[in-house]
């Protein structure tokens, strides 16, 4: 499947309102142009991942759009999506290789040059790179410190690999986020909490 980074939706059913709300949410995300969805259900036990992402994928497949799962290998093989995300403290990316297969989507989380140094040395292992968080954003509270917008400029072109951003993008600062050169913009609560998430990703998408 095509890997088209450019408006990425990291998906928190939590922030939606539940299971049926983040299908709805998922659908109308999908019409207003998401290019890729990735489950990220850290409050939820792997069952309910699990059943989440078999109902997904009907949606994501309607697209051509590629679902992906945060960290957990065997949900996503249980229920055949398109490939993980992983960070740094997951599986390594080659384990995460052999287990899924060539074909694959794996995503990697860096967070400085020596994280996309590392990265730069897996070739076809990965396929792409979060970079980030750009600004502090409160769905991660564990994460790396901010980089910046001057910072992100400058992972994404040490990168060799496609990159996305993430962390603490919204409507308001996403254009500034693009213009530094990203392969695209991932975000959660700019379409999770939206009153209209259809409009909220056409508009993420436009932003320029």
């Amino acid at each position: 499947m095509d890997l088209d980074l450019a408006l990425y939706l990291v998906l928190d059913p939590v922030q939606c309102g539940g299971h049926a709300r983040a299908l709805d949410v998922t659908r109308a995300a999908l019409a207003g142009g998401v290019t890729i969805v990735q489950l990220r259900a850290p409050e939820w036990h792997k069952r309910a991942w699990l059943e989440l992402a078999l109902d997904l994928l009907p949606l994501t497949r309607r697209y051509g759009v590629p679902l992906i799962i945060n960290d957990h290998l065997d949900v996503a093989l249980a229920a055949g999506a398109d490939g993980v995300h992983i960070g740094q403290n997951d599986l390594p990316p080659d384990v995460a290789r052999k287990l899924l297969g060539a074909q694959a989507l794996i995503g990697l989380s860096v967070s400085d040059a020596l994280q996309v140094d590392h990265a730069n040395t897996l070739g076809a292992m990965i396929d792409y790179v979060g970079v980030g968080p750009v600004f502090d954003t409160p769905t991660k509270p564990d994460a790396s410190a901010a980089c910046g917008i001057d910072g992100l400029g400058a992972l994404c072109a040490r990168s060799l690999h496609q990159t996305v951003a993430i962390g603490g993008i919204q409507l308001h600062n996403a254009a500034a986020v693009k213009r530094v050169g990203p392969g695209g913009i991932a975000v959660v609560s700019a379409i999770c909490t939206a009153v209209d998430p259809q409009l909220a990703a056409r508009q993420l998408h436009e932003a320029s």
